[in-house]
């Protein structure tokens, strides 16, 4: 309780609407020239024009950077980045989920530190502040709108790497559920869980403190409650809005508390294999709950009462089972079936894929101390 922390978030506007405030912020961050980033889908979604729009009323000229892949490639960045340069622009603003978004953050980064991309993984090695920068999520998960992070693919190596710096930080975030109308069942749920294991990983997090819990608890609540009638109904836009509602929590407990083995494992998995990462996360989320249980039971224990459980009458191994059984039905409620094997793993593939997590940042606050072995044998339990 005692120990220093430090908490950070991006000006963010929440509600229907938000997204037609671009243009708006863009002037009074001192805009001249926009870069929009985006990618195919969301353009063939319709969401660009809206933006468009709003830039146009504000007397803004643009140029539009798609050329954007799921899990964002270092080379993407660096051609959005000379574009941003060749055309004047000094400010930037991202439309989409956490693909775009992380590609903006690069281009911005780029942009006035210029070196490689890839120089820059770690924590705070980010040095020069970026551009101005505002983002418009598109799908409830992520949160990258919000954080702290920027995730990365570097092809060449098969790995993502994770930068983490308070520079990385949006300027403003124009949080709409209206736009995550047009995400499919199977995107709903993914991210969602991604969502959801973003509020978890946070509590437990060695960097988590009091208001960090806050938010985490918020999203675990918000999200065990109203995702699978979300996945369910995804034209109502009450339910839109409590998975964003929770998305946003748990991206403001992350943000700052960090994660632990389930996202190091992810970015490990979806940097091999190129997954989507929502979907990493929720295959591996209760095996590497049941490695971390004992040493955060107490904490665990509050999350499964944010789920709605009641523990009376339970010892802490009864306790254990629940949670555990409890996460692993909401990920098959919500169409979530696969399992590592069934996404192209290997069992040759895990060494290579525990070392690589090892190396990410998220491992550093898992609230147990995990070896390369024990990372293997949570990738094999998921096979």
């Amino acid at each position: 309780m005692g120990k220093l922390r430090k908490f950070v978030a991006p000006e963010f506007i929440f509600g229907e609407g938000a997204r037609k405030l671009a243009g708006q912020y863009a002037g009074n961050l001192g805009a001249r020239k926009v870069l929009l980033v985006t990618d195919p889908g969301i353009i063939a979604a319709g969401w660009l024009d809206d933006i468009i729009a709003s830039l146009a009323e504000a007397g803004l000229p643009y140029t539009v950077f798609s050329a954007v892949t799921p899990n964002p490639k270092a080379e993407e960045v660096m051609t959005g980045a000379e574009i941003y340069k060749s055309e004047g622009c000094n400010t930037i603003v991202a439309l989409g989920g956490g693909s775009p978004i992380d590609c903006a953050k690069g281009i911005a980064i780029v942009s006035t530190n210029h070196r490689h991309i890839l120089s820059f993984e770690g924590v705070d090695k980010v040095e020069i502040p970026m551009p101005p920068l505002i983002c418009i999520p598109t799908t409830a998960g992520t949160s990258a709108d919000v954080s702290q992070f920027c995730i990365i693919m570097n092809k060449q190596d098969k790995a993502k790497i994770s930068i983490v710096s308070k520079a990385v930080l949006p300027d403003a975030a124009l949080i709409d559920p209206i736009v995550t109308t047009t995400m499919d069942p199977y995107l709903t749920a993914c991210t969602g869980m991604d969502a959801l294991t973003h509020g978890i990983e946070a509590f437990v997090s060695t960097g988590s403190f009091m208001v960090t819990d806050m938010h985490a608890l918020e999203a675990i609540r918000i999200i065990s409650k109203n995702l699978i009638e979300a996945v369910k109904k995804p034209d109502d836009i009450d339910l839109r809005s409590k998975i964003m509602h929770g998305s946003l929590e748990a991206g403001l407990a992350f943000s700052n508390a960090i994660l632990g083995a389930v996202h190091a494992m992810a970015h490990s998995l979806g940097g091999l294999l190129d997954l989507p990462h929502g979907e990493c996360n929720s295959v591996l989320l209760d095996h590497a709950m049941a490695f971390n249980f004992n040493a955060a039971a107490e904490k665990y224990k509050i999350i499964g009462e944010a789920m709605g459980l009641d523990f009376r009458g339970m010892n802490t191994g009864e306790t254990k089972k629940a949670i555990l059984s409890y996460v692993n039905n909401l990920r098959r409620s919500v169409g979530i079936h696969k399992t590592l094997s069934k996404m192209g793993v290997k069992t040759c593939d895990i060494p290579d894929l525990a070392q690589k997590a090892m190396k990410d940042v998220c491992i550093y606050t898992n609230p147990r101390e995990a070896t390369k072995r024990d990372i293997e044998v949570i990738y094999e339990e998921a096979l």
